[in-house]
């Protein structure tokens, strides 16, 4: 009991010590990690990307070099979830055809962030179960999606608007009835100006690109059934004229998000989107555990540097000051004899 008695009052004037101490304790609690529950607003997304051979149009830049659609929305995919908060919950999706397919339900982003990332690096038009490009179709599926989560989520669908088939009085679905969610945010991919959609083989090498026909609506009743749609043929343009030229369809997308109460905004800019997704409304509003590793970290490397500071720092640096200013004056007085 004395023993301990002579150590506290050792640390008492000895206050680098208790302080290097202090800081030392404070790193160890930070290694843990502890949490306080908090309560907020709980924010779930689904991320939807589209795959289409349409997003491999080179009409965009990253660092000063051409890339496709898809190359420039996977680079502001991978940003977006570095800038999201800590008890966010992420979806990645894809969408080709008429279908949204969820990869897994929303999941916590720090805890997965490696995960999600690898997710958005193997995105690829290959992964598409279907040629064609229904945006519009798309929102009723993408609905039931969401139903099937165990918790609601907001879409952030990133595309370039292109719809293959062309949208026709025929196969134009119908939004009046839409039962969706409210705020769902679309993202144009692409550029102004018209550029032409390359064809791949299997292996991923360039045979041509997409002719005018790929896009022109079939002929006759077919184009009313059911099974077959719009579905549009496998040409390849023989000539540059005959090349389809395609673009960011801004109009459509806007016209498109307000018929599905939703918001529009071009993706040529990080803090667009996230003050875009800051408008959708939360998930739901629970308690979170709210990370206080960094306050623990900051406050010991606080203590550490005051360890090392003189009890009164003002007037220790007047005393610095003034055998400063005596030395230079003997220095003078020296030379002067």
């Amino acid at each position: 009991m004395l023993t301990l008695h002579k150590f506290f009052s050792h640390l008492r004037h000895r206050h680098d010590i208790t302080l290097l101490l202090a800081s030392l304790l404070l790193l160890i609690l930070a290694i843990f990690n502890p949490k306080i529950p908090v309560k907020r607003d709980i924010y779930s997304y689904i991320l939807v990307a589209d795959i289409s051979q349409s997003m491999n149009v080179v009409d965009k830049t990253l660092n000063g070099k051409p890339v496709s659609r898809v190359a420039y929305m996977q680079d502001m995919l991978h940003k977006l979830v570095g800038e999201l908060p800590c008890g966010t919950n992420v979806s990645m999706s894809v969408f080709a055809g008429v279908s949204v397919a969820a990869l897994y339900t929303p999941i916590e982003v720090c805890e997965n962030f490696d995960a999600i990332n690898d997710t958005i690096d193997h995105l690829d038009w290959r992964t598409a179960w279907s040629g064609n490009s229904r945006i519009r179709a798309s929102m009723t599926t993408l609905a039931r999606t969401i139903r099937s989560f165990p918790e609601p989520a907001q879409v952030v669908f990133f595309t370039d608007g292109e719809e293959a088939p062309k949208i026709h009085v025929f196969n134009k679905e119908n939004l009046t009835a839409f039962q969706g969610g409210e705020d769902w945010l679309l993202v144009g991919i692409g550029d102004d100006k018209g550029a032409p959609i390359p064809k791949f083989d299997e292996f991923n090498q360039l045979i041509g690109y997409w002719s005018n026909e790929s896009f022109a609506l079939q002929p006759g009743i077919a184009q009313i059934s059911e099974s077959n749609i719009g579905t549009r043929n496998d040409n390849v343009a023989g000539e540059t004229g005959d090349r389809y030229l395609s673009k960011l369809d801004e109009e459509y997308l806007k016209e498109l998000s307000k018929e599905v109460n939703g918001m529009y905004v071009r993706g040529d800019n990080l803090q667009s989107i996230l003050s875009a997704m800051k408008k959708q409304k939360p998930a739901r509003r629970d308690k979170s555990g709210f990370e206080i590793r960094w306050i623990l970290a900051g406050l010991a490397g606080f203590m550490f540097i005051l360890a090392y500071t003189p009890k009164h720092p003002v007037q220790e640096l007047k005393t610095q000051w003034r055998n400063f200013i005596n030395r230079r004056r003997r220095v003078k007085e020296a030379l002067i004899k």
